[in-house]
């Protein structure tokens, strides 16, 4: 039976960096987000129940997510349908990872996992964090959102030190080895105690 960890963090947190850290060590991963590229690609699962509910939602075979955008820009409720048809399919893909995975420690990267009350299913919770203006000047150098829309991901997220405090480990993402020598230690003390069960 394999330890269940989930790594959470809010956007620009160092989430994508410190789960490879975790490979490194020899873990298994499970990303949600590309679960739902996966899913949204040519010949993935929610391709074809999008194209039965927003017709104009799919480009080329596949789930086009700025004409989702669009959809629920025009249609607010849309997004509860959305839902309805990738968070099944979602948790049928971790599942199948689940029950694929020989690893002794599992990491499941999801972004929005104690918003979702994910957290639940999991043996442990590891949160990354490092401080707001550093955050800030992370998402913003990538050039890829403006302030408004960075702001804007952030409401909707947990507050970080709500995050953080939930959590059983955190790690602090402000250097590269920083967070490799936290991650070292919270694989080793988990199997330390796998061994010891």
């Amino acid at each position: 039976m394999s330890f269940k960890l989930g790594l959470t963090g809010s956007i620009g947190m160092g989430k994508s960096t410190t789960a490879q850290l975790f490979v490194e060590m020899g873990c298994g991963l499970w990303d949600a987000d590309a679960a739902v590229h996966r899913l949204y690609d040519v010949g993935g699962a929610a391709v074809s129940p999008m194209q039965t509910m927003f017709p104009d939602a799919v480009v080329d075979g596949a789930v086009s997510r700025d004409a989702l955008k669009e959809v629920i820009g025009r249609d607010p409720s849309a997004l509860k349908s959305i839902e309805e048809i990738v968070h099944p399919l979602v948790a049928e893909d971790r599942a199948a990872f689940i029950v694929s995975a020989t690893s002794d420690i599992l990491v499941f990267d999801i972004p929005l996992l104690f918003e979702t009350g994910g957290n639940v299913a999991m043996d442990a919770v590891v949160c990354v964090s490092i401080p707001a203006e550093m955050q800030r000047k992370r998402v913003l150098a990538r050039g890829t959102m403006s302030e408004a829309q960075f702001e804007q991901i952030r409401s909707k997220q947990m507050p970080n030190d709500e995050k953080v405090s939930k959590s059983d480990y955190v790690v602090i993402t402000d250097t590269l080895d920083h967070a490799r020598v936290q991650v070292e230690k919270i694989v080793t003390t988990i199997r330390g105690q796998l061994a010891n069960a």
